[in-house]
């Protein structure tokens, strides 16, 4: 390794574990204060960095919230595609159109234990007219549509869609049912466990979505 490769590779060791630490600041302060609590100039004091280093490594408010969001969904801060990870790699080589949608279930309610905490945080109040939460509001739902759609895609392809469902229609019903306002109003609101809520979920997707001709699995 050359010199010159040394040294960019020692730069952008150090500009990644600045944005690490920038983001696990940023996490804190919204689950402490909730979202007015994370301003640039706080955040640059409790990462220790200067405001400048925050614009730098991550963005405005708005790119900082999403950033965040996205950590957390993931798990982790490795650039690896939600697509590309074990656990959509499972839903998908599922031999059953029951067993696809159990794990699923399961994806929803990891993907909910982590950013759940944070979204409330951010929306305990709405959005409101804040642009920041508006966007990230509009982007999440997209994101988790797509993701949705995917999922029914494979459904009909593989497995067959129960008759007098389209694609459209159960992306609809899986959008809806997945989402954490659902979740929210289970867990937060009414009290249910994670297991209770999962357990239902299950059941209510599978009873809609699973055609009858599924009880012969693509193994046998």
């Amino acid at each position: 390794m050359t010199s010159r490769s040394y040294s960019s590779d020692v730069r952008r060791q150090q500009a990644d574990t600045t944005r690490h630490r920038i983001l696990a600041a940023a996490d804190r302060l919204v689950l402490a204060g909730g979202y007015p609590s994370m301003t640039i100039a706080r955040l640059a004091g409790e990462a220790g960095v200067s405001a400048q280093t925050v614009y730098n490594a991550v963005g405005g408010k708005g790119e900082v919230i999403k950033a965040i969001y996205d950590v957390r969904l993931a798990g982790d801060n490795e650039p690896v595609a939600m697509n590309d990870r074990p656990e959509i790699k499972a839903v998908i080589a599922a031999t059953t159109a029951r067993e696809c949608l159990r794990r699923y279930v399961e994806l929803s309610q990891l993907l909910y234990s982590r950013v759940g905490p944070l979204l409330g945080a951010l929306l305990a109040h709405g959005t409101g007219a804040d642009p920041v939460l508006a966007t990230l509001t509009a982007t999440t739902d997209r994101e988790r549509r797509a993701g949705n759609t995917m999922l029914v895609g494979h459904l009909a392809r593989t497995f067959g869609l129960p008759e007098g469902w389209s694609v459209d229609r159960a992306v609809d019903l899986v959008w809806t049912m997945t989402s954490p306002q659902v979740a929210d109003l289970m867990m937060v609101r009414c009290g249910w466990t994670l297991a209770a809520y999962g357990n239902w979920l299950s059941d209510s997707l599978i009873h809609l979505l699973a055609a009858p001709s599924d009880d012969t699995s693509l193994a046998g």
